[in-house]
């Protein structure tokens, strides 16, 4: 009888053990920000403090991809973990009411959280949809905030582009106005009021910022730190340390309610920056990369990226194994002990390169396009080896000939990418041509 109670009494605390919260999931997902714009990225002219204290305690990533050098296709990428073209995204969703983008039917990763029982919140810039069944309501987030296009004016939340000008601040689908009101600092607040209400539940965040995207609007103490920077780059390093600092609002907020260490943090920039006009012709840096916004240069598509998971994953560590962004779908499944819900991914799981620096990178290939018919940008890397079809260089270092048609690079001689190896490697340039022909026949229509 002892024995038998005994017994009951062990499997009640195993059980209680198994039944133990899993731990909540933030995605901080930054809006053209440069390559190498952190100082844990070697930035010398810039303040990220907060940022900075993920890699610090955290894995911060060398050679880390985004889906795609643009925004829409990027977010696609990342939210569903299959390649954007694959998802339906080749391109920019629009920034006007009624127009559609990541199809219903794709399975995001705030659906997949949700039905393993996590409360789901998007805060932040959406531009994947702006239809009911679009926009994040209807894509699995039990909460939204934000803006629904492209970018918006950070004060008056108005998306200004070709004209009508229009307003472009959302609840939950039900647009609400909010002039004058700061909306780096208002997605700070969002996020903690969404924490403090769920503080007991495991939940999952989607926060993707729209800075440092144009229009570059940091907080005038920062411009006057910068007074001293060359334009265009002291507007970007405002605005970019503005950023730093709503960051450091959202992490202060965890700790306050002791929830950083049950809460895992992955960072990541879309692409690159951006060299548009609206951004003043430039600002970020891509630093020894060639690219920016837009380029499937190392500029446009490698990206800082960073995990943070305190007393359960390592900290202060690096890995320059080769990763992507549509690898955190599978990732965090596995290291929160979810199912994955559509298995029909390109994402593969990086646990054992974050544990192991010696681990090996999951990925042979890589692929990446944008747009489709008969002249799409593409690029394909195996290995050290990476061929671009259609190139286009937005930093604009060099000039791109006819010649250059089909660029061929190795990276790891020449991270620059500043000479096309494929005069000198017809072979390899035709092995990689042909692993992007045989995948490209592959996608949908």
């Amino acid at each position: 009888m002892r024995t038998t109670i005994l017994s009951v009494f062990f499997i009640g605390i195993l059980s209680c053990i198994g039944a133990e919260k899993k731990p909540n999931v933030i995605i901080i997902f930054t809006d053209d920000q440069g390559s190498v714009d952190l100082n844990c990225y070697g930035s010398t002219d810039l303040a990220t403090p907060h940022m900075d204290s993920l890699a610090k305690k955290g894995v911060r990533f060398t050679q880390f991809y985004a889906a795609a050098p643009v925004c829409s296709p990027s977010r696609a990428g990342l939210l569903t973990g299959r390649y954007p073209v694959r998802a339906g995204m080749p391109g920019n969703a629009g920034s006007t009411k009624g127009r559609a983008g990541l199809a219903p039917e794709e399975v995001t990763i705030a659906e997949t959280f949700k039905a393993a029982g996590y409360v789901t919140a998007h805060i932040g810039k959406w531009h994947l949809g702006y239809t009911p069944e679009t926009m994040p309501n209807g894509q699995g987030f039990d909460y939204s905030f934000g803006h629904m296009g492209g970018c918006i004016d950070n004060y008056s939340h108005f998306f200004y582009w070709q004209g009508p000008n229009r307003h472009d601040l959302w609840r939950n689908g039900k647009e609400i106005f909010e002039d004058g009101k700061y909306f780096p600092q208002m997605m700070a607040d969002e996020a903690s009021k969404f924490i403090e209400e769920n503080r007991d539940k495991p939940f999952f965040m989607y926060y993707a910022l729209n800075t440092p995207h144009y229009p570059y609007q940091g907080y005038a103490k920062w411009l006057k730190h910068y007074a001293n920077l060359p334009y265009p780059r002291n507007l970007y390093a405002a605005f970019l340390s503005t950023q730093d600092e709503t960051i450091g609002n959202l992490l202060t907020t965890l700790d306050r309610l002791k929830l950083r260490e049950d809460t895992i943090i992955v960072f990541q920039s879309d692409h690159g920056h951006s060299h548009e006009e609206r951004a003043h012709f430039g600002g970020g840096s891509s630093g020894p990369y060639r690219g920016a916004k837009f380029s499937m240069f190392e500029g446009g598509i490698r990206v800082p990226a960073i995990i943070s998971w305190p007393s359960n994953l390592p900290e202060g560590a690096v890995r320059d194994q080769v990763a992507h962004s549509c690898d955190w779908l599978p990732t965090l499944a596995q290291l929160t002990g979810i199912k994955i819900l559509n298995k029909d991914i390109d994402g593969l799981n990086l646990t054992n390169v974050i544990k192991d620096n010696t681990a090996n990178s999951p990925h042979k290939v890589l692929h990446w396009q944008i747009g489709r018919g008969k002249n799409p940008r593409w690029a394909v890397r195996e290995g050290d080896w990476k061929l671009i079809g259609n190139p286009q260089d937005t930093s604009n270092k060099a000039p791109i000939t006819a010649k250059d048609k089909l660029f061929l690079v190795n990276l790891k001689q020449n991270v620059n990418e500043m000479k096309n190896l494929a005069p000198d490697h017809p072979e390899i340039t035709q092995r990689l041509k042909k692993l992007h022909d045989n995948w490209s026949v592959n996608l949908k229509n």
